[in-house]
């Protein structure tokens, strides 16, 4: 039997290892595809790139593992079912539960080690990596600014254009610039038509020579009363060119391995999670119960049940405007519409910040279950693999390759599911992390269920049998008629 586990053993492991690392340098891969406009033309380190690589792979450990433990397992199976060698162990007296308990064994470690890195490894390497990349991104802050949309990247400024063109991209079209260095109400607005970024080397200014446009400044603010107000609200001029310097100090190349974001879900371990989700969940009580009780204090809540009903002994038509003539109906609906124009915004304020800090809580408590379900996703399609290796009898990197690739997609997408709905808190956020090992459980039950029985995956003959005795039937009268 020790010789048979080694086989079973050395059939699952070198397809395990082959898919590991192939999945890694494709999924490192494609993360540095998607990361590369941040990083090129910055004169970035060599060290820097190589270090970033270095905490990607460490991130994607994780979700290579399941992939090379659900491709192993139907590579393996298949290929012992291909060469009739599963049929010769049955026929010696060897169950399928008892042939494959030493990869179930080494699929617990496996799973262990997964646990291991989603709650040690994993925060670490995603806490240096994004903070590096980011690090990275205000490298150069020029080419960090993106076309179409309002960066705030740089701090005291919001700036928008609607194309970047030249040989060094730093040609701008129709630019739109917010100084937010007086607040969040942007007093001062210019717009140009053309504008260049120049920057000199060792300079922390990066110049903005703006051409053809409008420079405005609002000065209500600035002035407390309200006929000062009136004679001058605001300045506005047009220029030929001009100039504007923006300090891009905090932008230093140095500071690489600056840590600044620490607290994001993806950068906790298990513990921290729970510590933090109930922080945010205390928080989150108080903001609902002051948001409460500030909305009842201003809208004389009190007052709704301490004045008696004043209506009751006299008699008025059951349509309140009916009531009054037609001047008072306009003024009371006047009124009316004042009044409730004012809570109306209220609350609809209200609702976008509570579910903005809702959705927020939710990943929280989302990752903590997350981290505990995708640790034993690799047991989860382990039981879906094995079987399924069995029962389509087929090896190498073909079939299997592609019906691992087609679970692992189901897989990542009913996840997906649940961490969207459980976000926006259709479902609990424990549900949402459980969901698809809740969705494909069943699934694995059945498959192994059917390779222990050695009932093929489907049985057709229950779907033709009927056919054929339909057509026979058919056959018969046409005959005799």
């Amino acid at each position: 039997m020790r010789i048979l586990d080694k086989y079973i053993l050395k059939s699952f492991l070198v397809p395990f290892f082959a898919t590991f690392f192939i999945v890694m340098f494709v999924l490192v891969m494609q993360f540095l595809w998607f990361a590369f406009d941040d990083i090129a033309g910055k004169d970035i380190d060599i060290f820097y790139i190589f270090k970033f690589l270095g905490y990607t792979s460490l991130q994607v450990t994780p979700t290579a593992l399941p992939i090379g433990v659900l491709l192993s397992s139907i590579m393996a199976l298949g290929n012992l079912s291909e060469k009739y060698e599963m049929a010769a162990v049955k026929s010696a007296g060897i169950s399928l539960k008892r042939f494959i308990r030493p990869l179930v064994f080494l699929t617990l470690i496996i799973s262990a080690i997964n646990f291991l890195f989603l709650n040690n490894i994993y925060p670490y390497a995603s806490l240096k990596q994004r903070n590096l990349l980011f690090n990275m991104k205000k490298t150069k802050p020029a080419l960090a600014l993106i076309e179409g949309s309002f960066n705030t990247e740089i701090p005291g400024y919001s700036i928008y254009f609607e194309k970047k063109y030249g040989p060094e991209e730093n040609l701008l079209k129709n630019v739109k610039i917010y100084d937010l260095h007086g607040g969040k109400n942007n007093d001062i607005c210019i717009t140009a038509k053309k504008g260049e970024i120049t920057t000199q080397e060792g300079s922390k200014y990066m110049t903005l020579h703006l051409t053809d446009g409008y420079y405005y400044q609002d000065h209500t603010e600035e002035r407390k009363k309200l006929k000062d107000k009136e004679k001058l609200p605001g300045s506005a001029a047009k220029f030929d060119t001009y100039n504007v310097n923006i300090d891009i100090s905090s932008f230093n190349g140095n500071e690489l391995d600056l840590e600044k974001y620490k607290t994001h879900y993806s950068m906790l371990n298990v513990n921290q999670l729970a510590y933090q989700s109930d922080t945010l969940k205390m928080s989150y009580d108080l903001y609902i119960k002051s948001k409460a009780r500030s909305f009842f204090i201003r809208n004389n809540g009190k007052e709704l049940y301490q004045k008696p009903d004043s209506t009751k002994a006299q008699n008025i038509s059951k349509e309140l405007l009916d009531n009054f003539d037609l001047k008072t109906k306009v003024s009371v609906t006047q009124a009316a519409l004042t009044n409730i124009k004012k809570p109306l915004r209220s609350i609809k304020v209200f609702k976008e910040s509570y579910k903005t800090n809702r959705k927020r809580l939710n990943l929280y408590d989302y990752e903590f279950h997350y981290r505990l379900a995708f640790s034993l996703s690799c047991l989860l399609l382990f039981f879906i693999g094995a079987p399924l290796g069995s029962l389509i009898r087929k090896g190498g990197f073909g079939l299997p390759m592609v019906l691992a690739i087609l679970i692992f997609v189901v897989y990542f997408f009913v996840n997906s599911l649940g961490r969207n709905i459980a976000e926006e808190s259709s479902i609990s956020s424990t549900m949402g992390g459980w969901f698809a090992t809740m969705i494909l459980t069943p699934f694995a039950f059945f498959l192994t269920k059917r390779a222990t029985k050695g009932i093929g995956l489907v049985n057709f003959d229950k779907i033709s049998m009927p056919i054929k005795n339909i057509i026979q039937r058919f056959k018969k009268t046409k005959t005799t008629d």
